[in-house]
């Protein structure tokens, strides 16, 4: 530390008088934060608000005034401060005193933090000295001030204006008026630096300050006078997180290590002060005596060192010299030296204390002289207590007066000799001296305050710690886990190992033994719920629950400080593990003591399992509420003795990573990741923080290879560095990112993953390569980033860690994770050496490349070099670091080369992070969890399943349902429009240009819809991936939707070309009647008035007409279709079909049976009996399963797909049909029936194994046609009642009457033609109404039904429930084996539903609004076409306008055509209603205008819930339009359980796959020569190693090879794991018997079921389809 021994206190007080003068007299700079201040958002250090100097000058204390220990005259006091003020001024530190620095604040990542800087401006040299001494850089205290240069520029410009002469007498004068704005007072000394931040940071800031000094082997401040009241503080608090460490030699010339916390050392102490103004450095000289290499305290001739110094007068410094155990140690213990900065007189306080508590005073003085200090030397000198006086003024060398006093002189004489001998006689006082000092002692004196007492907070902590601690006093350091930590003992040590077993399930196991593991599982967690909370972790649990943050932080820390005081005290008889490790090694080389071998690795363990149980820190805390929380989540009940609700825990761990402490995230002693615990503290950080973005990094290396050790540099953290205190397992760290940064890094927290070193020997004995590629897979799976960390440069070190590392990228790149590595290599000697780094990288290159090829093998990859597996650049992402020590430890500072190697690792790091993807919290939990869940089965890449590539591709298959659902909706309108003008006669031919112009729109908004939802979209960085695959599957659905409608429309050309016959007859027979009924009108025009002759003459007239009809037109009959199968069938297939058929009505369907042996023959190749089960290899347990034994289940499920698509085929021909128009004939039964027999004979000629028997055909075309009985039925009845005339004719009588009635009145023809237009347009506003209503329903169902308005997952799951609720076996299996069936009835179930809940609220509202519309476009249309007709008239001559039947004619073309494409109504249905002499159109459309409400008013009136479903068009039906979009999707099932695919979308490129798999028994499977059914699951078998199945008669595949089976298994992805559904396991327990009926086997034997099943009610089971689906 500086000394300014050579100035008188008066001339100090001059000095200061100046300084603040010249500082006035400056102009002033604008020091607001917009202007001054670059990094104005970094809250908390550029604060400016009140002047220090307000404090108070004198303080209380005890009730007693201070005593301040430092003099100061009254006239110095307003100087002092004036200087001190101005200080803190230029340091932006002026309301520090009062709103101090935190630490949070400047451990936050900001752009200064990121930037290099070996000169700063002024106004940054708190933030670079502080970024600086984070890193552990000594040369914090050396930054260069840019201000200073400037000034000597500007000072060479004004020099170059002076004449030589002038500038040569200069160098003569004794004072130099140029050298005014450069005098050595301007500039800030780097003491005040280092002080000012003491005085204005926070206990915490200052304790993570004194330690990083400690670090950098600096004197740390052990007396600090306030700058302001001038009282002394003692900041023992900062010296608790100080642990030295050091070696001796005992009296046999034996080393022994020791390690103690500093504040508890007892050690010798020797005590340097002056009297008055010395010419020598006391400082200097006491680095010469610690360490001559190293400036461990700051003195004059430092770099930076000036004349001023503010703030260090009355400081006293300390320094430890702790010596290696070697021969050239300065001194053989470990020595404390203090350091009292200023004239000792002035700071009696200081002297008195450290005088008294020193082994060794040793007083630097000018000339002897009788004064004051004269006195007080002579009283030390009279004292037992050795004394040396050094004389800066006198020549003599060591003198020794008396024994214990000794006086030296410094004058003239050689450094080195004065140092040696002043060292000789400090050892030679320290032989004499049996005093000791410790630090704690220093608290004991009075009138000094002490900054722990005066911290209520900090006091309160410390009670609250010391109370915990007390319960651990006389127990075995090795028992108190076990004891106070129950929870985390043997039960989760063995639920963890059962865990593991669970998902690696070994030969033989079927369900049973995995339900048992289950079942061992919850027992354990209730033997763990069970477990007393001890009075320990009630005490810590209910400390941390009800204080302020800074008190619990406190707790938090001393807690910390006790347990590693505690644990130090037994440790060093512990951990002797480092000797039998070197003893066991030296065995294993020798191949002779295999006995002594076998011992020694015996007492290895034994030794490993005492250092592991001997460890006890916070993180053992914390993983014990850990485990409580799992416990009680486990069993969903709190604990009794836990006094708050186990939901609150999660939260405590939340806030202690806010506030910057570690969190465990692999219990390294049991190997397992507490999942439940993890992502519980995670939701908690969410609902904290806000789901913030986080860029995870991660570090990867070999033990001890000061991973830990460079994270703490790099971001100030305070992950275990001890070699006692190794990191177990993994934990993260919360790094918080300034809102500067957050903008450009794009991301909140930087989460550092630090984990314990690779290959450990602690390890020993273990299957360690098993546990390292755990780690390295799970670390390297989680991180944006990973740091591989080597030490050295040796290939040989290096290849025990690489191709664990690259096995693990390699899965990663196999599961779709892509994330980067930077190579680190630590401890390399010369790192600035160009050739020698070119040819360092040269060679890890061609290592990697060697190792990817092994690894590449290992994990059957396709790897020939390492850029295959990882995106690298060897030039940019290997780091070549320095050697850690600048010097030997333990008296060696951090290797600054180091520190600005870490500094430029870190700005890698950013560069990479910037162009990472983010992870949101919420994702970081499920990526954690995916990775463990993944990890716990054998095979990773077969096990991953990426939760938020799963929620995202759900995501995206949702919308992709409303992007196509918008296509199709808009498609319908264009269909309905032109289907009016195809049936008008409009249009006759349909071109695809057309259709797709009329989509262009909606195509337009869907693609602009994509764009928005890919880009923009949270989770937009996963979704990219299927961007274009999804873009491409739209496109093709637009063009599907395209052809679909264009084929819809052609049949509807073609049908209206075959039916104009029909609709000829019903127009002749309607217009017939009107022309009749007109004359006979006539002849009863007088009898207008008699309405019971009008009425009687019009029913004679009726009932004449009819039967007339009747006797030309034979009426339409009902249909019998089964009847005229049956009947083509006996004919088709003569003996064949049965009496019993023949007769019977209702017969089993073909789709429901559970086999189709009996419709095979086989052929003679394949006569032999086919296996299609499984079988043990040994034959201990027959392990396999089939339907039958004459078809393999691979047969089996070809069939079931033949008839499914022959089933969905004759659908969509029954409907091309379109027997609603057309009628029925008994031509359709026969394309039916033939297209069914060439389908089957198809598929027989392709396989070659079997053909199928007659019955087979029969049946399924009896199957098919009673199953589309009904809707034929109903199309046929609805086309009967538009077309036979007695039906038609019948319901239109009261119309004919009506129109009867006015040509009777003599009504004019206008009159009556608007009547007849108004009757005409009654059915086709009905049928447009229905489908306009139909349409806009599927509409709003889609948004509103809660089972209709997600993607197909959704619906399912509505599926599942509904047959839940509704307990029926037969529907159920129809699910199972005709889903698609099933998924139509149930859609039309809750569309029928729908409308009968809704009719009255939203229905029929509809229908009235589209009455309305279509009511508005009627009336405008008569009124364009009256309009359009008179300008016609004002266009022609006169003769023209005489010829009135033109106008009606062009009238009623005008209303057709505008009316074209919203009716089915056109001119030729007016064809034979005479109309010539209409020529009133303004009367014809007023009477539209009156009488077309009354048409609505009855069409409205007949809406109801029974009619509605009745008249809707079989193709415009809610059901139809919604079943069409939701059945569009991959229907292939699981070839072993029957699951459905879940992929949206049809023909969809990769692997089928289905979130939850079913039980194999469901579909029928059972074990090999038994008739009990499979209790299997298809992600628990394909786990399994030993299980086999056979797919045909000669081939034999291990269920976890199930892709090698054939094409049917190749294109599944079943995930081997537990993730099985609880709803099956309901549904077998539920309907056992009914399915051990429908299959005639039973759940027996190996196929028994397990109890734990029988625990699933069916609430457990609805709730598992919301939580899992």
């Amino acid at each position: 530390m500086a000394d300014r021994e050579g100035r008188s206190s008066e001339r100090k007080t001059m000095d200061r008088r100046n300084r603040s003068q010249s500082m006035d007299g400056r102009p002033k700079m604008d020091r607001s934060p917009d202007l001054d201040c670059p990094y104005k958002n970094e809250p908390k250090i550029k604060e400016r608000k009140k002047n220090i100097t307000s404090s108070a000058t004198e303080e209380k204390h005890g009730g007693k005034d201070k005593d301040f220990g430092t003099r100061v005259r009254p006239d110095q006091w307003q100087e002092e401060n004036k200087t001190i003020s101005s200080l803190f001024h230029m340091l932006h530190l002026e309301d520090r005193h009062h709103h101090k620095l935190r630490a949070a604040d400047v451990l936050q990542i900001t752009e200064h933090s990121l930037q290099s800087h070996e000169s700063c401006p002024e106004e940054e040299l708190i933030q670079t000295f502080i970024k600086k001494l984070l890193l552990m850089n000594y040369r914090a205290r050396y930054i260069n001030v840019n201000k200073a240069k400037e000034q000597v520029q500007v000072q060479q410009r004004d020099n170059n204006s002076e004449d030589e002469d002038t500038i040569f007498d200069n160098f003569f004068k004794e004072k130099s008026s140029s050298n005014k704005g450069t005098c050595q007072s301007d500039l800030i000394h780097p003491m005040d630096v280092q002080m000012a931040v003491f005085h204005c940071a926070d206990g915490f800031l200052k304790q993570l300050m004194v330690t990083k000094l400690s670090q950098c082997q600096y004197a740390l401040p052990l007396l600090v006078p306030d700058p302001v009241t001038k009282q002394i503080e003692f900041p023992l608090w900062t010296f608790r997180q100080i642990n030295k460490s050091w070696k001796m030699r005992n009296t046999n010339n034996e080393t022994i290590s020791k390690s103690q916390p500093i504040y508890k050392a007892e050690t010798p102490m020797v005590f340097f002060f002056r009297f008055g103004s010395v010419s020598s450095s006391k400082s200097q000289l006491m680095n010469s005596l610690i360490n001559e290499k190293h400036n461990t305290f700051f003195h004059r001739n430092c770099p930076g060192s000036s004349r001023t110094r503010v703030l260090m007068d009355g400081v006293v410094e300390i320094a430890w010299f702790c010596p290696s155990g070697t021969n050239d140690d300065k001194f053989t213990d470990c020595v404390a030296f203090c350091n009292l900065h200023g004239d000792a007189g002035d700071h009696e306080k200081q002297l008195q204390i450290l005088t008294e508590m020193a082994s060794v005073n040793v007083v630097v003085l000018p000339q002897p002289q009788r004064n004051d200090s004269a006195t007080k030397i002579q009283k030390l000198f009279k004292s037992k207590k050795p004394l040396i006086c050094i004389f800066t003024e006198d020549e003599s060398t060591v003198t020794e007066l008396k024994k214990g006093k000794f006086k030296i002189g410094l004058k003239d004489r050689n450094q080195a000799d004065v140092s040696e001998e002043l060292r000789r006689a400090i050892k030679d006082c320290l032989s004499q001296s049996s005093s000791t000092f410790r630090l704690e002692d220093v608290s004991k004196y009075s009138n000094i305050r002490v900054d722990e007492e005066e911290n209520d907070d900090c006091g309160n902590g410390r009670e609250a710690a010391q109370q915990m601690m007390s319960l651990l006093e006389n127990k075995d350091l090795t028992e108190i886990k076990e004891s106070f930590l129950p929870h985390q003992g043997k039960l989760w040590h063995q639920w963890s190992q059962k865990n593991k077993e669970l998902h690696r399930p070994q030969k033989d196991e079927i369900e049973m033994d995995i339900s048992r593991k289950q079942t061992d599982l919850n027992k354990m967690r209730e033997q763990q719920h069970e477990s007393d909370i001890s009075e320990f972790m009630k005490l810590f649990i209910n400390e941390i629950c009800s204080n302020a943050v800074t008190k619990k932080i406190y707790f938090l820390k001393w807690l910390e400080i006790f347990l590693d005081e505690y644990i130090a005290a037994d440790f060093s008889t512990i951990h002797k593990y480092d000797e039998k490790w070197s003893t066991v090694v030296r065995l294993e080389e020798n191949s002779d003591k295999f006995e002594q071998l076998t011992t020694e690795q015996t007492a290895l363990q034994r030794k490993s399992e005492e250092l592991q149980a001997a460890a006890f820190g916070l993180e053992h805390i914390m993983r014990e509420i850990g485990q409580i929380y799992e416990s009680c989540s486990s069993v969903n009940k709190n604990k009794k003795d836990l006094e708050v609700h186990f939901y609150s825990l999660p939260s405590l761990a939340a806030e202690m990573m806010i506030s910057g402490f570690p969190l465990e995230l692999m219990d390294g002693d049991a190997a397992h990741v507490p999942v439940i615990w993890i992502s519980a503290v995670l939701d908690e950080l969410v609902q904290k923080l806000g789901d913030q973005r986080v860029f995870v990094l991660s570090v990867l290396g070999l033990q001890s290879s000061g991973k830990s050790t460079m994270l703490n540099a790099m971001f100030g953290l305070e992950f275990a560095v001890s070699a006692g205190r190794c990191t177990r397992g993994a934990f993260m760290q919360l790094v918080r990112v300034s809102e500067e940064m957050k903008t450009q890094l794009n991301f909140d927290y930087i989460l550092v993953v630090d984990t314990e070193g690779l290959c450990a020997p602690e390890l020993a004995g273990k299957s360690t390569r098993d546990h390292d590629n755990e780690l390295a897979t799970f670390v390297v799976g989680l991180a944006n980033l990973t740091l591989i960390n080597i030490f050295g440069e040796n290939p040989s070190e290096m290849q025990e860690i690489l191709q664990i590392i690259l096995q693990a990228f390699m899965r990663m790149k196999k599961v779709r994770l892509n994330p980067s590595c930077v190579f680190v290599h630590q401890n390399v000697s010369d790192v600035t050496a160009g050739e020698k780094n070119r040819k360092g990288r040269r060679r890890l290159q061609e290592t990697l490349d060697e190792m990817a090829k092994l690894a590449a093998e290992e994990e059957v990859y396709d790897a020939e070099c390492f850029s295959d597996v990882i995106r690298f650049d060897v030039q940019k992402d290997v780091k070549y670091f320095a050697h850690l020590w600048e010097g030997n430890p333990p008296m060696a500072p951090l290797n600054p080369k180091y520190c600005e190697n870490i500094q430029e690792l870190k700005e890698t790091i950013m560069s990479h992070a910037a162009k990472s993807n983010k992870m949101m919290l919420i994702e970081l939990k499920d990526r954690i969890k995916d990775l463990w869940e993944a990890l716990l089965n054998e095979r990773f890449v077969f096990s991953f399943r990426n939760s938020l590539e799963i929620s995202a591709y759900r995501k995206l298959e949702t919308e992709y349902s409303k992007w196509s659902w918008s296509l199709r909706s808009a498609m319908m309108e264009t269909e309905n429009k032109l289907h009016n003008k195809i049936e008008n006669q409009v249009i006759h031919e349909i071109e695809e240009t057309d259709l797709q112009g009329e989509l262009k729109e909606t195509s337009e908004e869907v693609e602009k819809s994509m764009s928005e939802f890919f880009e923009k979209d949270t989770d937009a960085n996963i979704l990219i991936q299927w961007k274009s695959s999804f873009e491409i599957k739209i496109k093709n659905v637009q063009e599907s939707i395209v052809k679909e409608t264009k084929r819809k429309l052609n049949e509807i050309l073609q049908q209206r070309d075959l039916k104009k016959k029909i609709d000829a007859q019903r127009t002749n027979h309607e217009n017939t009647l009107y022309e009749k009924s007109k004359e006979l009108a006539l002849k009863l025009k007088q009898k207008a008035n008699d309405e019971e002759t009008l009425k009687k003459e019009f029913d004679l007239f009726w009932e004449q007409s009819v039967k007339k009809i009747m006797r030309e037109t034979p009426s339409i009959k009902d249909i019998d279709i089964i009847t005229d199968v049956k009947r083509l069938l006996s004919d088709m297939h003569q003996g064949y079909l049965t009496v019993e058929q023949i007769k019977e009505d209702i017969e089993d369907s073909i789709f429901n049976v559970i086999s189709y042996h009996k419709y095979i023959i086989l052929k003679r190749s394949t006569k032999k009996e086919i296996r299609d089960t499984v079988k043990d290899p040994c034959q201990t347990v027959n392990a396999s399963f089939g339907n039958d034994q004459s078809l393999s289940p691979a047969d089996e499920a070809q069939i079931r797909s033949l008839v499914t698509d022959v089933v969905q085929q004759t659908d969509k021909m029954i409907q091309s049909f379109n027997i609603s128009k057309m009628g029925y004939n008994i031509s359709c039964v026969q394309k039916l029936t033939g297209y069914i027999k060439t389908r089957v004979t198809e598929h027989q000629t392709v396989q070659m194994k079997y053909v199928f028997k007659k019955q087979f055909f029969v049946d399924l075309d009896l199957s098919i046609f009673k199953r589309a009985k009904e809707k034929i039925t109903d199309q046929h009845r609805l086309f009967r009642e538009a077309n036979d005339p007695v039906l038609y004719l019948e319901r239109r009588r009261e119309e004919y009457y009506s129109i009867f009635q006015k040509y009777c009145r003599g009504a004019a023809s206008a009159a009556i033609f608007g009547e007849i237009i108004c009757q005409k347009l009654k059915e086709p506003i009905e049928q447009s109404v229905y489908k306009k209503t139909a349409k806009d329903l599927a509409d709003e169902m889609r948004s509103n039904c809660e089972s209709l308005n997600g993607n197909r997952s959704n619906l399912e799951k509505h599926i599942m429930k509904t047959l839940a609720e509704e307990e029926d076996f037969d529907k159920y299996m129809n699910y199972i084996h005709n889903p698609r069936d099933h998924f139509k009835s149930f859609i039309r179930d809750e569309v029928c539903r729908y409308i009968t809940d809704k009719f009255s609220v939203s229905v029929l509202p509809k229908m009235k609004e589209n009455i309305e519309l279509l009511q508005q476009k009627i009336m405008k249309a008569a009124h364009e076409s009256t309009k359009h007709v008179q300008e016609k008239r004002e266009d022609e001559s006169t003769e023209h306008v005489k010829v009135n039947s033109g106008d009606v004619s062009l009238w009623l073309k005008s209303f057709t055509q505008q009316l074209s494409g919203e009716l089915i109504f056109s001119e030729k249905d007016l064809s034979g209603v005479k109309h010539d002499n209409v020529d009133d159109f303004k009367l014809l459309e007023d009477v539209i205008r009156q009488e077309l409400p009354a048409i609505m008013s009855d069409i409205s009136n007949r809406f109801n819930t029974n009619t509605f479903p009745v008249n809707l068009d079989c193709k415009f039906r809610p059901d139809e339009l919604l079943s069409d979009h939701f059945c569009r999707c991959c229907w292939v099932k699981c070839p072993f359980c029957t699951a459905i695919c879940t992929n949206t979308i049809e023909n969809h490129d990769g692997d089928h796959s289905v979130s939850f798999h079913r039980v194999s028994g469901i579909n029928g499977l059972y074990y090999n020569n038994t008739d009990y059914l499979c209790t299997h699951i298809c992600t628990s078998a394909v786990a399994n190693s030993a299980l086999y199945f056979y797919p045909n008669e000669a081939q034999k595949v291990l269920w976890r090879d199930y892709r090698t089976a054939g094409e049917e298994y190749a294109r599944w992805s079943i995930t081997s794991d537990l993730s099985e559904l609880p709803y099956w396991k309901w549904f077998v327990c539920r309907f056992q018997k009914y399915l051990e009926k429908h299959y005639s086997k039973t759940f027996e034997g190996q196929g028994k079921i397990p109890d734990e099943w029988k625990k699933y009610t069916k609430e457990i089971s609805l709730e598992s389809l919301d939580k899992y689906i």
